[in-house]
């Protein structure tokens, strides 16, 4: 993606974004500031302060794309406009942006992934104010790497910083975006009723893990995956039990993970407690690390028929919001370690992270 796709971009995706400023302070053009701040992300910057120094570095490279009538805009400038700037609108725009770029992708053909997680922005809390780090939960379209979408979450408590309600804003987020068609993945946080009937409704289905904060799901679907492993030892059918397998060795440690699908027991569907239950899920995962051992099994609920290599693929793809999101912009972006606080800064900074992502993974020119 060039930058002048970039700059096209900005302009036509956001030029409907409201400037929160009054008319008799604005120095500088919404869109030159937006089009700055977006690439002085894509090049490292993590302050405001990084911004103006960045642009006077590049001013002769950026009046290809945008005016500069007043010169660059202060460090002060910056930090005004993003404290004020709507977070919702924001959001609308960046979809839009984001819906074209999947729509494009999607040309391509096979299945989207969406997966949801949470992720705490920790240097965004300040103790003096009194404010906890934000804590937003995502959604990942994990084929195309693109951020659909992302909400604030709400503290589930005051005991500490990790505590917070994601499935309050899980519902909000699925309203927000375009899921029709594609198979949504959530952890066991996420692994709710009202989740799965949300999703449904939006003409999707949904591979949910199913963990400890769910013991009589887990226990049903261990149960009948017990039951199917017996009645094909005992009466001699063919098992209804399908497999799949795979193996990885890489960087000191090798990992088998084994697949296993089966439909649904009646009982589980007529209870109705998971709109469109059809198959249950389990992954059994060993890892051998410098010789050592480790075992662990994992339980899902799905709403669409026995296909243990789809289910293994929206697995095994769930995982891509924290590889190639999460842990790109710690690394990469810095993401924990902003300072940025104050109104919708610490939002609006996060999406412009998450768009420069974008736009770099998008960009085939370079490996």
């Amino acid at each position: 993606m060039s930058a002048g796709t970039v700059v096209v971009g900005m302009t036509k995706h956001f030029e409907v974004l409201t400037d929160p400023r009054i008319d008799h302070t604005r120095w500088h053009d919404l869109l030159d500031i937006l089009v700055i701040a977006m690439c002085g992300t894509i090049c490292g910057c993590d302050s405001w302060e990084d911004l103006p120094r960045y642009a006077n570095a590049k001013k002769e490279w950026l009046r290809k794309y945008i005016r500069l009538e007043n010169g660059i805009p202060s460090a002060d400038t910056f930090a005004r406009v993003f404290q004020r700037l709507d977070v919702t609108e924001f959001m609308a725009c960046l979809s839009s942006w984001v819906d074209a770029l999947r729509a494009k992708a999607k040309e391509t053909g096979g299945v989207d992934l969406v997966a949801i997680d949470g992720k705490t922005l920790r240097g965004s809390g300040d103790a003096y104010a009194g404010n906890r780090p934000l804590h937003l939960v995502r959604a990942w379209a994990a084929e195309n790497r693109l951020v659909l979408g992302q909400e604030a979450c709400e503290e589930k408590s005051n005991a500490g910083l990790s505590l917070f309600e994601d499935r309050t804003a899980i519902p909000k987020l699925l309203g927000l975006i375009e899921i029709a068609g594609a198979i949504v993945t959530i952890d066991a946080m996420g692994c709710q009723t009202e989740i799965a009937a949300k999703v449904v409704d939006k003409n999707a289905d949904y591979v949910f893990c199913a963990k400890d904060n769910q013991p009589t799901l887990v226990a049903e679907i261990s149960q009948a995956f017990d039951d199917a492993a017996n009645a094909a030892t005992t009466r001699g059918t063919k098992s209804r039990v399908k497999r799949y397998k795979t193996r990885e060795k890489g960087h000191g440690r090798v990992e088998e993970r084994t697949y296993y699908v089966i439909a649904a027991p009646e009982s589980m569907k007529r209870s109705g407690r998971w709109k469109k239950l059809t198959s249950l899920g389990m992954v059994e995962r060993r890892r051998v690390v410098q010789g050592k051992e480790e075992v662990s099994v994992n339980y899902y609920i799905m709403s669409f028929e026995v296909n243990v290599r789809k289910f293994a693929r929206a697995v095994r793809g769930h995982w891509g919001i924290e590889n190639r999101l999460h842990w790109m912009l710690d690394v990469e972006f810095a993401e924990d370690a902003s300072r940025i606080r104050k109104g919708s800064s610490p939002q609006i900074s996060s999406m412009l992270r998450q768009l420069a992502l974008m736009v770099l993974q998008q960009d085939t020119s370079l490996k």
